[in-house]
């Protein structure tokens, strides 16, 4: 009787737990009980049969500081993951997302078993920066899971075969979000306005981004008796951000899990957002938003001359700034909650901000086909034909 496939999935990092919980689901759709998981992720993954093998909020960082604090610990992780590979004699790997982190892995595991197909699931961003990475990915893995249209050239380029398989943000189904659940369950008005704080999924940002979120939210509310701040927190960040919203002078509502953070997006009426995979649910959700973003100063240092603007993608697809980025040192309380105010008061500015927020998604591929399926349909042509034992 032939064994059942076994796929190892890696991710630490909450955009990675979402994507690979979609494929999970995916390959367990095509291949029921002839399919196995283990590896690296998080709950959204747990709830479709991976159980993690470390709690990856441990690697949930960002920034050269960040990164030297923890890696000890994340070689320690890497170790294991390796191991848990070594045991468990994988069909192939899927290393989603975190660059450093899934580098790594793969440079061990290429050494462990060179016949094990090594797959990695989302691109890192040459076409904004370091495009010396794509010459290093195609020596580290066998193909690439690109998220993006224009990822292929350069990954191609340096002999790495890759597969567009889309963005899974691009997928949230917003049919069953209720913005009036939302403000029942809190006691918010139908007509009062709603703040929506999105501070991130990574301790360091709830660290250096949510400080600045919270003071402009706390300088608008002051201004605005009838604003109600919503905060939706990532299951990696939860608690911390209880903990400091526990502290403000002013009401907040910290609302958990994917159906309250949907809710939430219908519900509000402007967005002040970390960049990253939110701000393009916010975009698909009609919710126009100011988008903000601090890392540490070394990092910032090193980085700022070469990372090309803006950074949030649907501003990349749409040639301008849709919505504004207020980064580093010009993510101020001050400014932030200048930007937002101009939102609250015109909602002829507000409407046509969600306007060429959805133009931009069409660029970048909305109404395509589901990426998990087509990521799936990747790995299964990938392993396509290859002696298993």
């Amino acid at each position: 009787m032939t064994r059942p496939l076994c796929v190892m999935l890696v991710a630490t990092e909450a955009s990675g737990d979402d994507r690979g919980a979609g494929l999970a689901k995916s390959l367990r759709a095509r291949l029921g009980d002839k399919v196995r998981f283990v590896g690296a992720g998080g709950a959204q993954m747990a709830a479709q049969g991976v159980e993690s093998l470390f709690d990856i909020a441990q690697l949930s960082i960002l920034g050269v500081v960040d990164a030297l604090a923890v890696y000890p610990r994340a070689m320690k992780l890497v170790d294991q993951t390796v191991a848990l590979a070594a045991r468990e004699k994988p069909d192939v790997v899927v290393l989603i997302d975190s660059w450093a982190f899934s580098l790594r892995v793969a440079n061990r595991l290429r050494k462990l078993d060179p016949s094990i197909p090594l797959v990695k699931y989302v691109a890192p961003q040459v076409w904004a920066w370091r495009r010396g990475r794509a010459k290093v990915l195609a020596r580290s893995v066998d193909h690439l899971l690109s998220i993006h249209t224009f990822d292929a050239p350069y990954f191609e380029a340096e002999g790495l075969p890759t597969t567009f398989v889309g963005n899974a943000a691009l997928k949230v189904d917003f049919s069953a979000a209720d913005p009036a659940r939302l403000r029942a369950e809190h006691d918010i008005a139908p007509e009062a306005p709603i703040l929506l704080v999105l501070p991130g999924s990574r301790p360091s940002e709830i660290n250096r981004v949510l400080p600045s979120f919270a003071e402009a939210a706390l300088l608008l509310k002051a201004s605005r008796p009838d604003l109600e701040i919503v905060i939706p927190a990532a299951p990696t960040v939860a608690e911390a951000v209880k903990a400091q919203v526990a502290g403000w002078p002013r009401r907040a509502h910290v609302v958990e899990g994917e159906q309250a953070k949907l809710d939430s997006m219908k519900a509000a009426t402007v967005a002040m957002a970390c960049s990253g995979t939110v701000t393009i649910e916010l975009a698909l959700a009609g919710c126009p938003m100011v988008i903000g973003y601090r890392i540490d100063k070394l990092t910032y240092a090193l980085v700022n001359r070469l990372v090309r603007r803006p950074i949030t993608l649907f501003n990349i697809a749409a040639g301008e700034i849709v919505a504004p980025e207020l980064i580093q040192d010009d993510c101020t309380p001050q400014a932030l909650a200048r930007e937002i105010a101009l939102r609250l008061d015109d909602p002829a500015l507000c409407a046509r901000q969600v306007a060429a927020q959805f133009a931009a998604l069409e660029t970048m591929g909305r109404g395509g086909p589901d990426p998990s399926d087509a990521a799936a349909d990747a790995i299964l042509k990938i392993l396509a034909g290859r002696p298993r034992g």
